[in-house]
């Protein structure tokens, strides 16, 4: 069941920070990391795929009871109160496993769970129809009143949420707004921002890491701070009638990914994840508070933006 979204209110976002090689390495517990509000449930994007052999070697299998149960109990204790889970429906077997039984111990656990739809990058002419299939499927697996640990998925106002991380924008989401209106409840549909032109089809956006109109800096300094305010602020203005989902991230490099860009953007030792955070109080309205903020990432070590194992803190 959801927790109380009174109970945020207690976060503490204690973390273990893990310093700069090159500037020797401290581990303390950080208590002055700001809070969400009161209102926000805090959600942290999760990568189900590692322990595949086409991912990198992390210690642990996505697929491990133990793993997942100790990762639950690990992000109830930072006030994290559900994972969003990267998947791909019959596309990635791996990661569907994955979802399942991440599912069926959250259910257990009394955390949450939810699906963010990674959509297709293949443009075969059946891009939609891939789309509406695997939405089909998710339901039946996962949603239905039999899925088992159904209980555990997200909902907002009653209605489950559903996010979708956008790659070709080659989806007719109007038809899939279309289908995905037949299930009852109908699911609550978050997009990233900003918003491409099929705007109707979606209930709301969420903010993703992202360095804004200035692009990714050598150097790893822009942080985003430009596009975050952009997101609040444009969001307030323009799309009132839209759930804003905000975001707070530790850094970026993707490196170590095989699909790497050499996109880098720093943790400068452990500020970027506090203002991040800090930008989504002050766009926080006590009248229209932000249902969920997303942390983002739980556990992408491919692209650097993993909270698992703490966030960098070097010494001065």
């Amino acid at each position: 069941m959801p927790l109380k979204a009174t109970a945020i209110a207690a976060v503490s976002f204690i973390l273990l920070f893990q310093g700069c090689a090159q500037q020797g390495v401290r581990q303390a517990a950080l208590q002055d990391v700001p809070q969400p509000s009161a209102q926000t449930r805090t959600l942290a994007v999760y990568e189900a795929w590692f322990g595949h052999p086409q991912h990198i070697s992390i210690g642990y299998s996505s697929q491990d009871p133990v793993t997942i149960t100790r990762q639950i109990a690990q992000a109830q204790g930072l006030g994290i109160s559900g994972f969003v889970v990267d998947w791909y429906g019959d596309r990635e077997p791996f990661v569907d496993r994955s979802y399942a039984l991440i599912q069926s111990i959250a259910a257990q656990k009394n955390f949450q769970v939810a699906m963010m739809y990674d959509e297709t990058q293949e443009d075969n002419g059946h891009v939609t129809d891939d789309t509406l299939a695997a939405f089909d499927k998710f339901h039946d697996r996962y949603l239905s009143a039999d899925a088992p640990g159904h209980q555990a998925y997200l909902t907002y106002k009653g209605r489950p949420v559903i996010f979708v991380f956008p790659k070709s924008r080659r989806t007719d989401w109007k038809r899939v707004r279309a289908q995905i209106n037949q299930w009852d409840p109908a699911p609550i549909l978050i997009d990233e921002y900003p918003p491409n032109l099929q705007a109707d089809a979606f209930d709301g956006y969420y903010a993703w890491i992202n360095p804004g109109k200035a692009g990714w800096a050598r150097d790893g300094s822009n942080w985003g701070e430009d596009y975050l305010r952009g997101f609040y602020t444009r969001m307030g203005t323009k799309f009132p009638d839209k759930i804003a989902i905000g975001a707070a991230w530790a850094g970026f490099d993707d490196s170590k990914a095989s699909w790497s860009l050499n996109r880098r953007m720093s943790q400068r030792c452990g500020q970027t994840f506090t203002d991040t955070v800090r930008l989504s109080q002050q766009y926080d309205q006590p009248g229209h508070p932000l249902p969920f903020l997303l942390i983002a990432t739980w556990n992408d070590y491919e692209e650097g933006s993993a909270i698992e194992r703490g966030i960098q803190k070097c010494k001065p």
